[in-house]
């Protein structure tokens, strides 16, 4: 039966026909452009050509190959290095010991760093103002005591819900903001441990107090005989639990120091919690963490090895305080000045150093009335560089280099044999000149000497330097057979 077509129905037939005419010619067009393609007549993806010879494998980076073992870059010194004799350094030192410019008590001694053997000497036992040679004391008692890869935490705890406190560990080298893991000075970062922080307290609410709990160390925050002009004019800082950048106030080395380090780095603590949105109620307040409170943050300090050779080589007066401090709590001491000295004179004495006749105020060398012997001096600086005493290498390692960092960067000019040949631990105050330290002559054979002068004319103190760096520079340039 035949169905009735509407009118639309018809123009629908008749689209329907013209499209598949269309398609047919379409598909007739494609099939020749297909046949085009395939014999490279006109642009696409097929072809009748060979298919090409498989990719060769991909290089390996030469960087990821295993290299060969890392060497020294210098060879280790000679055994059988010629010694200086006797006759010919106790000549440099009478030099010394005449010499009226560095007044009328001066302490050296010159020892070979192999054998022990005293080369020649003035006044080797004589107690004498050190000055900042005497941090070699503590460098060598943190290494050996606490060890080079201690270092010191700054955390926080939550006590509660909302209630955070902020413990010191005896880092005063911390950065306000994020830290610098190529640093020794701001390593650890106040922005990095709040940043740790707020993803913590944001599951339990963003609106929290803050304590500070500085109870690590205890007692005088500045050594007794320290002059108060010296904490005035920056040389020093009081010691606290925690401190950013050493307490300094200004980018200058000997820049006013905050009052309170502590309380000042909690202030920037709370400062660096709001950037990361936790509100801190209230003003900062002191708090001994509980027990049973929470860690939820947590930065570290450089290594104490890298600390020690930043403060030898800047020759920091209040990161040495700080140091003894932690020799004294790894002894099972309380963290006092007190408790660092003994500490840190026991430590020594431990690895044979006979500190008889020692009197120390402090251990950065500033307090006034201090007194070590030549011999003290030297006697410690031989653990740092002993086959025998390994862990105690980065003592010498760290200390500065004649002409290059740290004091003595801007000391031996060209034209100076001890430049580059020379490191050592300075020492200054009013009327007191030393320098301490090793030394390799032209015979490949390491030195050991100290040099100390502690009644140096009025105005003189410069000039004693420059004697004691040309004394130093004969013993670099010196056969002395």
């Amino acid at each position: 039966m035949l169905t009735d077509i509407s009118p639309v129905q018809e123009g629908d037939m008749g689209w329907r026909a013209s499209v598949g005419a269309t398609v047919t010619t379409v598909v007739v067009l494609f099939g020749g452009y297909l046949v085009a393609d395939a014999y490279d007549v006109v642009p696409g993806l097929l072809t009748t050509s060979p298919a090409p010879a498989p990719a060769s494998p991909f290089p390996s980076a030469p960087g990821a190959t295993e290299g060969p073992a890392p060497e020294r870059s210098l060879p280790d010194l000679p055994d059988d290095a010629a010694e200086p004799t006797q006759a010919a350094v106790g000549k440099l030192v009478t030099g010394l010991r005449k010499d009226d410019r560095l007044g009328k008590r001066v302490g050296v001694i010159v020892t070979d760093a192999a054998t022990g053997t005293t080369l020649g000497s003035n006044a080797p036992d004589r107690p004498m103002a050190p000055a900042s040679t005497q941090k070699l004391f503590t460098a060598v008692a943190a290494m050996a005591g606490p060890g080079g890869d201690t270092t010191l935490p700054t955390t926080v705890v939550l006590d509660g819900d909302s209630h955070l406190v902020l413990v010191g560990g005896g880092d005063m080298m911390l950065a306000a903001g994020a830290g610098h893991p190529d640093e020794v000075n701001g390593r650890a970062g106040l922005g990095d441990l709040a940043a740790q922080v707020a993803t913590q307290v944001g599951l339990t609410g963003a609106d929290v107090t803050l304590s500070l709990d500085d109870t690590l160390f205890s007692g005088p925050a500045v050594p007794a005989k320290v002059p108060a002009e010296d904490v005035t004019l920056g040389y020093t800082a009081p010691v606290a639990a925690l401190a950013v950048d050493v307490a300094r106030t200004t980018d200058e080395e000997y820049a006013p120091r905050e009052k309170d380090p502590a309380m000042a780095a909690a202030k920037t603590f709370a400062k660096a919690l709001e950037k990361h949105g936790v509100t801190v109620r209230g003003s900062v307040d002191r708090d001994t963490a509980p027990s049973s409170a929470r860690e939820v943050g947590r930065v570290e300090s450089a290594p104490l090895r890298d600390v020690v050779g930043d403060m030898l080589r800047r020759s920091d007066n209040t990161i040495t305080e700080v140091v003894g401090r932690i020799v004294a709590i790894d002894a099972g001491m309380p963290g006092t000045g007190s408790s660092a000295v003994r500490a840190v004179t026991a430590g020594v004495e431990d690895l044979g150093v006979d500190m008889d006749g020692a009197t120390l105020h402090d251990l950065s060398g500033l307090a006034r009335g201090s007194r070590a012997t030549p011999r003290q001096l030297a006697d410690t600086l031989r653990l740092a560089v002993d086959p025998d005493h390994p862990e105690l290498r980065d003592v010498a390692d760290g200390l500065a280099v004649a002409g290059l960092n740290g004091t003595l960067h801007d000391r031996y000019p060209k034209g100076n044999p001890g430049r580059g040949y020379v490191t050592g631990k300075t020492g200054s105050l009013p009327n007191v000149t030393g320098l301490a330290g090793n030394v390799v002559t032209t015979d490949d054979r390491m030195l050991l000497f100290v040099t100390l002068a502690d009644k140096v004319p009025d105005g003189g103190t410069y000039g004693a330097r420059v004697i004691f760096d040309g004394f130093a520079g004969d013993l670099a340039d010196c056969g002395c057979r």
